[in-house]
């Protein structure tokens, strides 16, 4: 394709991302479907470029306002994430000398919020909580791509045996510092078409999902219960760890993300698994189940604010009134989830946002409202999971990860004891 075209075609797919009415992944995805015949890199360009800009669009706005053209032009050459020379060879002899141009200018002198690239609402929150110091580590942090986390289906393999197979196929995976049961890759190789991907031995996931599930620490033959499933990463950790024996309950509002966890579930061979749409927190089928779970886990919904290194568009598409109206929702939630505990039952409350008002305050209010709940610290639940260096991923007794920190998405779990 023609240098020049392929940099109309980024500025139409940023045209299209940046109305942020929709995940920016799902935008991206349906523009490539229009456009079939885009080769691989052609992909990556036009993907990374879209997502440089969202997570950079304060800061690349305002270098932009000094071009000339459409402005979804000057922000795609902005963002630029394909070869330098092939956009070289799409630009005019004024578009290069405005290029070099920005390029020279000191970016650390300019506005902090052109530098962290927050909303503002997010930003000062944040920085009171951190401090000047972890605050810019942490946009920094945002601001980069994650790498991508793989989970080792343990009743399909060895995590050395997956690892082997993958550098045998010419991809280098490393060990997660935290999880036993993680490979961690830089890049974006084609799993799917990978035997260990497609007979099941390994799974996308974050290691910070990963340490969720095994905070819960399932065991065979239990009643378990993933309350808000999703597409079920953390539901098909749960049911290796239980070794396919027991019944665990996968509960989802929502019959398509329930619908894409049936390929997933064929792939990982387990069949103790049992995907059930409801209508909401206080359904029917939730209270029949009353005092009969040993483990509950609560994936609320959430910002996804912890997420941004891979979903930047969230930052732009939610809101203060949102995040608020979450909080509503996520008590709610954990309150019907927790009658389902027996005895001795373990309950886990995690969101994958950053924000204290979503995390601690919902697992200290819930505390404060539950005594029957003994609140159990997250460090001696991790170290029993075989966690390494569980000391390092807690804060006051809970779960908290951060990208900056621990290279994971930014995580937060509470952990409970029903008496």
């Amino acid at each position: 394709m023609h240098p020049n075209a392929l940099l109309e075609m980024s500025s139409e797919l940023l045209r299209a991302v940046l109305q942020l009415d929709s995940p920016a992944d799902s935008v991206v995805s349906a523009f490539f479907r229009k456009h079939k015949a885009l080769g691989q890199r052609e992909r990556h360009a036009l993907a990374e470029t879209a997502y440089t800009v969202l997570r950079q669009r304060p800061l690349l706005q305002h270098l932009a306002q000094s071009g000339s053209g459409p402005t979804e032009r000057r922000l795609a050459i902005l963002g630029w994430q394909g070869n330098e020379a092939f956009l070289r060879g799409a630009l005019n002899t004024q578009e290069q000398q405005w290029l070099e141009q920005v390029r020279q200018i000191d970016k650390t002198q300019l506005a902090p919020r052109l530098r962290h690239n927050l909303p503002e609402w997010l930003a000062q929150p944040l920085l009171a909580r951190l401090g000047e110091e972890q605050f810019w580590a942490l946009a920094a942090s945002m601001n980069e791509q994650a790498p991508l986390d793989l989970r080792v289906n343990t009743l399909k393999a060895k995590r050395e045996e997956a690892q082997a197979t993958l550098t045998a196929a010419g991809i280098h995976a490393e060990l997660t510092p935290f999880s036993p049961l993680g490979l961690r890759i830089h890049g974006k190789p084609a799993l799917n078409k990978l035997e260990l991907f497609t007979s099941g031995c390994i799974e996308v996931q974050d290691e910070g999902s990963q340490l969720l599930a095994l905070m819960l620490d399932a065991k065979r033959s239990e009643m378990v219960v993933d309350f808000c499933a999703g597409a079920g990463g953390k539901t098909l950790a749960l049911g290796a760890s239980m070794r396919n024996t027991g019944r665990l309950y996968a509960f989802d509002t929502s019959g398509h993300r329930l619908a894409s966890l049936k390929p997933r579930l064929a792939r990982s061979g387990l069949s103790n698994i049992y995907p059930t749409q409801i209508a909401h927190e206080r359904d029917e089928r939730i209270k029949r189940l009353s005092g009969k779970i040993d483990r509950v886990l609560v994936d609320a919904p959430c910002s996804g604010l912890g997420t941004l290194r891979r979903n930047p568009d969230l930052k732009w598409r939610q809101s203060l009134h949102a995040v608020q109206e979450l909080q509503a929702k996520q008590t709610a939630i954990l309150a019907s989830a927790a009658r389902l505990l027996k005895s001795g039952g373990r309950l886990v409350y995690a969101t994958c946002s950053l924000l204290d008002a979503e995390n601690e305050a919902i697992a200290e209010a819930f505390s404060a409202a539950h005594p029957q709940f003994k609140k159990l610290d997250a460090a001696e639940v991790l170290s029993r999971a075989h966690v390494a260096d569980a000391e390092r991923l807690v804060e006051n007794g809970y779960l908290r990860l951060w990208p900056h920190q621990h290279q994971t998405d930014g995580f937060f779990a509470a952990v409970w004891e029903k008496q």
